[in-house]
C-alpha cells in the first residue's frame, strides 16, 4: 500500500501476511491537549455523583451492541480471529453493565464512618477522591476487551481515562470511538489514541495513574518511570500458567481442560495454560489422550469460519514459539504432535503442539511462550508437583484437575499464583468483579485488579475526623498535667 506520511506506522494483516493499514501516531503535543481537555471535564464527571455516571456508561453498552458488527468486523481484521472478535463487544457491554450494577453497593460498603475507638467524642467519615486522569496503555491480544478492563472500573470511580491500544491491532479503536462519541457525557472524560511507544511514554508523562497490560520487561520499565514521577503503576503482566494433573482425574476431561487452556486464541493469553505436570502413574496414557485431542483441532485456514486455530497475532511471535520449539527439541524434547509454525496464505499458523521429554532447562518451562504448545512432565508425587509449578519467577494463574474439587483445592493451596482454577483451566474471566487475586512474582504490581479493588484502586482515601463539644487545650496537654 501506498504510505500518505513518512510518521506512519505500518500495520500488517494476520491472515495475509500484508500491510494494509497504516495510521499517524498521536504527538506529545497532541495528548497534551486531550489530557488537558479530559482533565477540565473530570471535575464535573467526579462530582455527578456515581449515579449519574452508572446511566451515563449504560448508554455507552446500548451504543457498543449498536455498533457490534462494525467492532468486530476491525477486531477480525486486527486478530485474524471471526468468533471471539465479533462476541467481543457483547461482552464488553456485559462488562459496562455488571460494573454498574456493582458499583454503588462497592462504594457505599468501603465508605468508613462512625465513632473513634479511642475517644467517643470523635467521629469520622470517608470521602474518596478519584485520580483525575488515568492512563491505560494496552496489549495486542484481545485489543477492544483488555482496553476496556481498567477503563471501565476508573470511570465509575469518577476518572477520566486516556487510553492507547497496542500499534500492532489499531483498526477497532475507528468503530469504538464513535460509540465513545455517541455519549457525549462519556466523551469529555473518555478518549482513545493510536500510537506507538513515543506516544506511551506521552501519556505517561501526563496522568495520574497507569494502568499497563503487557510483558514484564515493559511493565517493569513503566514502573520506574512511574516511581520518579509518584504515580501509582497498576500492572498486569507475563504468564507462564502450570496446571497439576493428579492421578485421580479423568483423563479426557482433564486433556479437554488442558487443551483448551493450551490453545484457545492460539494461546495468545496471558493465562494460557503454558506447563503441564501430571502423575507418574498416569502421563503416558494422559498424552496419549491429549494428543488424539488435540490432533482433531483444525486450523482456521482458508476459512476464517472454520477451524480451531487461527493465525498469530504478530508474526514476531510465532517466532518466539518456534525458538522455544526449537531449544526443546535440541535439548531432548520430542514433539508428538504438531510442530513449527507453517506459512499459510501469507498468515502465521501453528497447530496444537504436544511436547514430552522436557524439564526446567527448557526456555519453554521457563519462559513466556504465548503460543498453542503444551509441555507436558511426569512428577513422583504432590511435593515435586507443587515445587516445579512454583519454580517460575510468573505468578499469574494456574489449575489443579484432581479425582475431585475437594482434593484439587487442597492441591492448590500449595500452588504460587494469584488465580487458581479447579477441575478445568482459565477460569479466571468468569470472576473478574466478583472475587480480588494478587499477582505473584514477576506477573504483576499494584493489587488486584479484579473485584472490589478493581473500582476501589483508582480512589485515594480522605479521612473527615470531627469533635463534638470543647476542643482540647494546651492546658490539658502541660507536661506536669495529670494523666488522662
Amino acid at each position: 500500500m501506498t504510505t500518505s506520511a513518512t510518521n506512519a506506522l505500518l500495520v500488517g494483516n494476520p491472515r495475509t501476511g500484508t500491510v494494509d493499514f497504516e495510521f499517524v501516531p498521536a504527538t506529545a503535543a497532541e495528548i497534551t491537549a486531550i489530557a488537558d481537555d479530559l482533565r477540565g471535564a473530570q471535575g464535573t464527571w467526579a462530582a455527578a455523583g456515581v449515579a449519574y455516571r452508572v446511566e451515563v456508561l449504560r448508554r455507552w453498552a446500548d451504543a457498543i451492541e449498536k455498533d457490534a458488527q462494525a467492532i468486530g468486523d476491525a477486531e477480525m481484521t486486527d486478530t485474524g480471529r471471526s468468533r471471539v472478535a465479533h462476541e467481543v463487544p457483547f461482552m464488553v457491554a456485559a462488562a459496562v453493565r455488571g460494573w454498574c450494577d456493582q458499583a454503588p453497593a462497592i462504594l457505599e460498603r468501603a465508605r468508613l464512618r462512625g465513632i473513634s475507638s479511642t475517644s467517643e467524642s470523635v467521629s469520622y467519615d470517608t470521602q474518596f477522591d478519584p485520580y483525575a486522569l488515568v492512563g491505560v496503555i494496552s496489549p495486542w491480544n484481545h485489543p477492544f476487551l483488555l482496553s476496556t478492563l481498567d477503563a471501565i472500573p476508573a470511570l465509575l470511580a469518577g476518572c477520566a481515562v486516556i487510553v492507547k491500544p497496542s500499534e500492532i491491532t489499531p483498526r477497532f479503536v475507528a468503530p469504538v470511538s464513535d460509540t465513545i462519541a455517541a455519549v457525549p457525557e462519556l466523551a469529555a472524560v473518555f478518549h482513545y489514541v493510536t500510537g506507538g511507544a513515543e506516544t506511551g511514554q506521552a501519556i505517561l508523562a501526563e496522568v495520574d495513574a497507569l494502568c499497563f497490560t503487557g510483558s514484564v520487561a515493559t511493565g517493569r520499565a513503566l514502573a520506574v518511570a512511574c516511581a520518579q514521577r509518584f504515580i501509582p503503576a497498576f500492572l498486569e503482566l507475563g504468564g507462564k500458567d502450570a496446571v497439576i494433573v493428579a492421578k485421580g482425574a479423568d483423563l479426557s476431561q482433564a486433556a479437554a481442560a488442558v487443551l483448551k487452556g493450551g490453545v484457545h486464541n492460539t494461546g495468545q493469553l496471558c493465562f494460557s495454560t503454558e506447563r503441564v505436570y501430571v502423575d507418574a502413574a498416569i502421563h503416558d496414557a494422559f498424552v496419549d489422550e491429549l494428543v488424539t485431542q488435540a490432533e482433531r483441532l483444525d486450523l482456521t485456514y482458508p476459512d476464517i469460519e472454520h477451524g480451531h486455530i487461527g493465525p498469530f497475532i504478530m508474526a514476531r511471535q510465532a517466532d518466539i514459539v518456534d525458538d522455544h520449539l526449537d531449544d526443546a527439541v535440541s535439548r531432548g524434547a520430542t514433539i508428538r504432535c504438531g510442530g513449527r509454525s507453517e506459512t499459510l496464505g501469507g498468515g502465521r499458523y501453528m497447530r496444537a503442539t504436544v511436547l514430552t521429554g522436557v524439564d526446567h532447562g527448557m526456555k519453554i518451562m521457563r519462559e513466556e511462550t504465548f503460543g498453542p504448545v503444551l509441555p507436558v512432565m511426569p512428577y513422583a508425587d504432590l511435593d515435586e508437583a507443587l515445587r516445579l509449578a512454583n519454580d517460575s519467577v510468573y505468578g499469574l494463574s494456574g489449575a489443579v484437575i484432581a479425582g475431585s474439587a475437594e482434593e484439587a483445592g487442597s492441591i492448590a493451596r500449595g500452588l504460587n499464583a494469584g488465580a487458581i482454577s479447579l477441575q478445568d483451566t482459565s477460569l479466571t474471566i468468569n470472576i473478574m468483579r466478583d472475587v480480588e487475586k494478587t499477582s505473584f512474582g514477576s506477573s504483576g504490581l499494584g493489587g488486584s485488579r479484579m473485584g472490589p479493588n478493581g473500582l476501589l484502586r483508582f480512589l485515594r482515601r480522605k479521612a473527615l475526623i470531627t469533635r463534638a463539644g470543647a476542643v482540647v487545650d494546651m492546658d490539658a496537654l502541660r507536661e506536669d498535667a495529670a494523666p488522662a
